[in-house]
């Protein structure tokens, strides 16, 4: 015990001796110094480890998450604080926040339960010598039920760290690769649950959610890592000078716990509990994270992974420190059987703009022509190997989200590969009917919802076709009838010929590289069709989506067949859920995809012409659902050359030009066909004007970036947003290509390949460039494994100006895999890009 009180007076002491401060107050509103900055909740997504106290050392976020929660290492359904306020007190940062957050309590997107626990605090980081105090006031002790649950939390990153030393006080390790014991059992902070629901919000069953004997993630805390370390002082990285820091705890104890014990998604996490009657001063650290002198950033030289077309603009972004000067010059190298041998220097021109935390600058060799492999090379930076050929998309490029990621996507199927079985036949049991409530992943049942089946009911035919989206295994109707409309068009626009997949849905058997005779982008058009038709057809609705409700199988990691039992009618099969708001979008679906199915499967087709035709005439015209009836009416007209259909969408031409850019994919078709009339002139003016000033919208906004594409960045990475954008912007300069240029099209493939900010040069899509993302947050996450053909999220941004790819399995805002648009868009792209280019 003297040893002990000893140690931590000689701490305080060390604090106390600090003197001048060396970070300061940005503009942006964190702390910097040289290649350090400090934030204090700058970000606020704490379930996807944002948020908090964070810092960024030498261009890596380190620690983040600094905030006080009520598990030792708490994962994504746990409790979270409601942030009342930010604001600068005499130089420091102070944050308010407040148990529990009403508006999250047994509801929403995805519920939480919050303890019994009503509490408002701050926590001020504050510049101290050569690092920052972290306060903690409470404006009450924490109650006693709560005490050794409640604490001080920082997260450090695992991909960081793994095999790399940590000290605590005088006792040293190592950061394991895998979660180790022992375990040790607590009382979770669930046996004293509050009640703050909000009434007339739709509410969330705890015990149905927890139904499940053993393990459930709602309760995980009841067993925690035992921690690797306890002590007043903390180092992370004693043998790396660019991710070292100090933690000095003035309080309780620091103690190193490992959440992946309990959480796959998990963190390591550095903690300090609360102590009982606490208030001001509840928690006081020290951290000191340790400055490289005159570190500067790396310029990073952003390119396509894949490559060019000769015909193409070629443009390298190189990405520089906002303190670094910018060479005036880079190289272009050319492989050749005798090595590399430079082709030419390049000139090097700054980017005129504001973007991020850099500089920017580019260098363009779009008459480079000459077919071969390359590499540019800027002072000791280099890109990523890329081509340069006609041939450059033919193979390999857009394939793998045929060859591979549907395929393997696909639910009710047993997948094989030759030697490998991605996953067993699954789901077969799918699905009774939801009974009303709030469940998770934005599933919620209400009451009444008139349908031919009762909760409970077990719903004949959902048990064939589509696709689980992404790693949550739920099939949500825009991911099914959604896929299949882009397909449908993928379709339409490029008849690609591919067959190395054979799928049989009786059988419910899919081998990949095994040729059927059948074109793949048809099957699998047919397999969305499918389970969106069948869910129709027994439901008299276009379903919501059909997902697990027990929380332990919804978090599976592993072969999907695991899920249930596969026998209907018991308390493990998947429910479905209703929402008649989704039958305009999905009818859309239905009568595009009606097209491509006709003269391969007409049963199909004409079923999806009819739900198409059926909802149409069911659905009243009104403000709320005009816009999608608009486009559910051309698409039919589309299909059918029905006069009712083209008079309804020229009697609401107002709310065609309103959303003429938003719904080119539907519309611009349509009002091509107007191009010439006599009697349509107006209207075909009306629709022209729109795009004129959507045109000059675009190219004012492609400009306020270097990568020639719209694009601001968010919590989630815009990679799937940029697609989308390129995909509908395809069909404006299909139709009016004397108004739209291809280059936003071409630069939203680029963005994905490659050409992206951060210092992660990785193409987004899996398997696919020299660099790609080859950790996904798929179906296989928990291998550090990835699908071929799947295009993750992105990029992502750690507010307000640091842009962040991380290789890490778990991060859904950066790597996720998703369906209804994320790959297929990325295909389509591809297809477009070879066309306009050609």
């Amino acid at each position: 015990m003297k040893r002990v009180l000893f140690f931590a007076a000689a701490l305080t002491l060390f604090v106390q001796s600090l003197g001048a401060q060396d970070f300061q107050l940005n503009e942006s509103g964190y702390f910097n110094y040289q290649g350090v900055d400090a934030m204090l909740f700058n970000d606020y997504y704490p379930e996807g480890h944002q948020g908090g106290v964070s810092i960024i050392m030498h261009g890596k976020r380190v620690v983040t998450n600094g905030d006080i929660r009520f598990d030792e290492t708490p994962g994504q359904w746990q409790p979270v604080p409601r942030k009342l306020k930010s604001e600068v007190v005499d130089g420091a940062l102070v944050t308010t926040l407040a148990y529990p957050d009403s508006s999250r309590h047994a509801t929403g997107f995805n519920p939480m339960f919050y303890p019994d626990v009503q509490l408002v605090y701050t926590v001020t980081l504050a510049p101290k010598g050569k690092g920052f105090e972290v306060t903690v006031d409470l404006d009450r002790p924490i109650p006693e039920e709560f005490v050794g649950k409640a604490g001080f939390n920082l997260e450090i990153f695992p991909g960081w760290v793994f095999g790399k030393p940590y000290l605590m006080d005088d006792v040293s390790g190592i950061y394991p690769q895998q979660a180790n014991g022992p375990v040790q059992q607590t009382a979770s902070y669930t046996e004293h649950l509050g009640d703050f629901h909000i009434d007339g919000s739709p509410l969330a069953d705890f015990d149905r959610f927890t139904r499940t004997p053993g393990y459930n993630p709602f309760t995980a805390d009841e067993i925690v890592c035992e921690p690797y370390a306890v002590g007043q002082k903390f180092t992370s990285r004693p043998d790396d000078p660019y991710t070292r820091f100090t933690v000095v705890s003035q309080t309780e104890p620091l103690k190193l716990y490992d959440g992946r014990l309990n959480h796959n998604n998990g963190w390591f996490v550095l903690r300090s509990e609360i102590p009982a009657g606490a208030t001001l001063g509840a928690v006081k650290w020290y951290i000191e994270p340790n400055v490289v002198e005159d570190w500067i950033y790396k310029p990073v030289v952003q390119v396509s992974q894949v490559g060019y077309m000769p015909s193409q603009k070629k443009v390298a972004v190189i990405e520089h420190d906002a303190r670094a000067n910018i060479i005036n010059h880079a190289e272009l190298y050319r492989f050749t059987p005798d090595g590399e041998k430079l082709v030419r220097t390049l000139p090097v021109n700054r980017w005129d703009g504001k973007f991020l935390r850099y500089t920017y600058a580019t260098a363009d060799f779009s008459d480079i022509t000459t077919p071969g492999a390359y590499v540019i090379r800027y002072g000791q930076s280099e890109s990523p190997v890329f081509r340069i050929d006609k041939d450059v998309f033919d193979r390999g490029v857009w394939q793998p989200v045929i060859e591979y990621f549907l395929p393997v996507q696909m639910c009710h199927m047993r997948v094989s590969d030759k030697y490998r079985v991605w996953h067993d036949a699954c789901h077969l049991d799918d699905a009774l009917m939801a009974d009303p409530g709030n469940y998770f992943d934005g599933y919620t049942q209400m009451e009444g919802v008139n349908s031919k089946l009762k909760a409970g009911e077990h719903s004949h035919g959902l048990d064939m076709g589509g696709w689980h989206d992404a790693g949550d295994y739920d099939l949500r109707i825009e991911s099914q009838m959604g896929e299949s409309f882009i397909l449908t068009k993928v379709w339409e626009e490029f008849h690609p010929q591919i067959d190395v997949t054979a799928i049989d849905f009786n059988k419910h058997v899919t081998e990949i590289h095994q040729p059927d005779g059948k074109n793949d982008i048809l099957q699998q058009i047919e397999a969305g069709a499918l389970t969106s038709v069948n869910g129709y057809l027994a439901l008299g609705h276009a379903y919501r989506g059909i997902i697990s409700t027990d929380l332990r199988q919804y978090v599976l990691l592993g072969d999907t067949a695991a899920m249930t039992d596969n026998v209907p009618g018991n308390d493990d099969d998947r429910r479905v859920f209703l929402n008649p708001g989704e039958n305009i979008s999905a009818a859309t679906h239905f009568a595009g995809t009606a097209r491509s199915l006709f003269g391969y499967n007409d049963t199909l087709a004409v079923h999806c012409l009819n739900i198409a035709m059926e909802v149409f005439d069911a659905v009243p015209s009104n403000e709320r659902t005009l816009f999608g009836k608009v486009n559910l009416a051309a698409e039919l007209w589309f299909t059918t050359r029905e006069q009712k259909y083209s008079d309804f969408v020229l009697d609401h031409w107002d709310t065609v030009v309103a959303t003429a850019t938003i719904s080119a994919v539907h519309t611009a078709g349509f009002a091509k066909w107007l191009e010439g009339s006599k009697t349509y002139k107006k209207q075909y003016d009306a629709y022209v004007e729109a795009l004129v000033a959507y045109r000059d919208l675009i190219s004012e906004q492609t400009m306020q970036t270097p990568y020639g594409v719209p694009y601001r960045p968010d919590i989630w990475g815009a990679g799937w947003t940029i697609q989308s954008f390129g995909y509908n912007y395809y069909f404006l300069v299909r139709y009016f290509p004397d108004i739209f240029d291809i280059d936003p099209v071409v630069n939203s493939l680029n963005f994905v390949l490659g050409s992206h900010p951060g210092s992660n040069q990785q193409s987004f899509a899996s398997g696919v460039g020299s660099e790609s993302a080859t950790v996904g947050y798929g179906l296989n996450r928990a291998d550090m494994s990835y699908i071929p053909g799947g295009v993750v999220s992105g990029t992502a941004l750690i507010r307000p100006d640091f842009p962040e790819l991380l290789v890490w399995p778990y991060l859904w805002q950066q790597v996720e895999y998703v369906l209804g648009g994320g790959s297929s868009h990325y295909m389509f792209l591809v297809l477009a890009s070879r066309r306009l280019l050609r």
